[in-house]
């Protein structure tokens, strides 16, 4: 009895994860991606003009190409997953941009305004949709996902740019 009660409960878990998983849509996706606008835009805000070439280390990106890096990210991997095109072709933010506050500042949130049309642009259908990328077979939302993960990772890393230049980096933004 006791293994029938651990399999079922298995079982549901099982369910219950794969169902989770199923539910990702583009309404909670637009949602998230306006919401990493936000807390974007806080970020490039706080830091003053003059740390937007700062580098804590010498091979460390500036506090500019990081967030330009983030960019170029948003762009490659939400095209690749909805097909939209590039606006700078095979441009690269990071290394054509102009490293101030307003260049950046513009850079960084067309490509948020790129993700969030790209993805207004999809179906919950296409979404689910696999294809390949970077050898895997992957749904869409996935490699959108790991788009979403990409700037969060790069964002999170200019906590240390801030801390470094006196300022107090933005309160976090989970919802």
């Amino acid at each position: 009895m006791k293994k029938l009660s651990l399999l079922f409960t298995l079982m549901v878990t099982v369910f219950t994860c794969a169902s989770v998983r199923a539910q990702v849509n583009s309404a909670q996706m637009l949602a998230d991606w306006q919401r990493a606008k936000t807390y974007t835009k806080a970020y490039l805000d706080a830091m003053p003009d003059d740390g937007y070439s700062f580098k804590p280390t010498p091979e460390m990106r500036t506090f500019a190409a990081q967030m330009l890096h983030l960019t170029d990210g948003n762009y490659g991997l939400v095209g690749a997953a909805t097909g939209k095109a590039n606006p700078l072709g095979k441009v690269s933010a990071e290394k054509t941009i102009p490293q101030t506050k307003e260049a950046t500042t513009k850079a960084v949130m067309d490509s948020y305004d790129y993700v969030i049309s790209a993805i207004q642009g999809m179906t919950d259908a296409q979404l689910q949709e696999t294809m390949k990328f970077a050898g895997k077979d992957l749904t869409k939302a996935t490699i959108i996902g790991k788009g979403f993960e990409h700037q969060t990772h790069h964002r999170g890393q200019c906590v240390v740019y801030l801390r470094l230049k006196g300022v107090t980096p933005p309160q976090e933004m989970l919802f």
